[in-house]
C-alpha cells in the first residue's frame, strides 16, 4: 500500500487514550489512568498512523535518554491488518528511536517480526 492515504504523525495528548483503549480491546491490561500519565510523561512518544484520515495504527516509542528507547502499543486496527500499515508505523518508530538500544514488551504472535527487525528474545514473563 504505497498510496498517499496513510500517514504517521505524533498523537495529540488527548489522543493517547485511544492507544489505551485499543490495548484493552486486544486483551492487554492498561491501568485506568495510564493514558493521562503516558501523555504527561512522554507527550511526543505516541505515534498515530492514519489511513484515509482515520486512526489505523498506533505505536509508542519513548526515548528515555540518548541511549535507550522503549517501544510499545504496537497495534493495527483489526480490519486493516495485513496491508503493510503496521510495518510503516514500525519503521517510523524505529526512525524516531534512532541509534538507541530499544526495549519492548512483545506479544508472542509478533516475535518473528521482532527478530526480523534485529530484536533478541530475552525472557518470558507471567502476569
Amino acid at each position: 500500500m504505497k498510496d498517499g492515504s496513510f500517514r504517521v504523525r505524533t498523537m495529540l495528548p488527548e489522543e493517547v487514550a485511544l492507544a489505551v483503549d485499543w490495548a484493552a480491546a486486544e486483551g492487554w491490561n492498561p491501568g485506568l489512568t495510564d493514558a493521562s500519565c503516558f501523555a504527561a510523561a512522554a507527550p511526543d512518544g505516541f505515534l498515530l498512523g492514519e489511513f484515509a484520515g482515520k486512526p489505523a495504527a498506533i505505536l509508542s516509542v519513548v526515548n528515555y535518554d540518548e541511549h535507550f528507547s522503549f517501544l510499545g502499543f504496537y497495534i493495527v486496527r483489526p480490519d486493516l491488518r495485513g496491508r503493510g500499515l503496521g510495518l510503516r508505523i514500525w519503521q517510523a518508530g524505529m526512525a524516531r528511536a534512532g541509534s538507541r538500544a530499544i526495549g519492548l514488551d512483545g506479544v508472542v504472535a509478533q516475535q518473528d517480526n521482532y527478530r526480523k527487525s534485529g530484536f533478541v528474545f530475552a525472557y518470558n514473563n507471567i502476569r
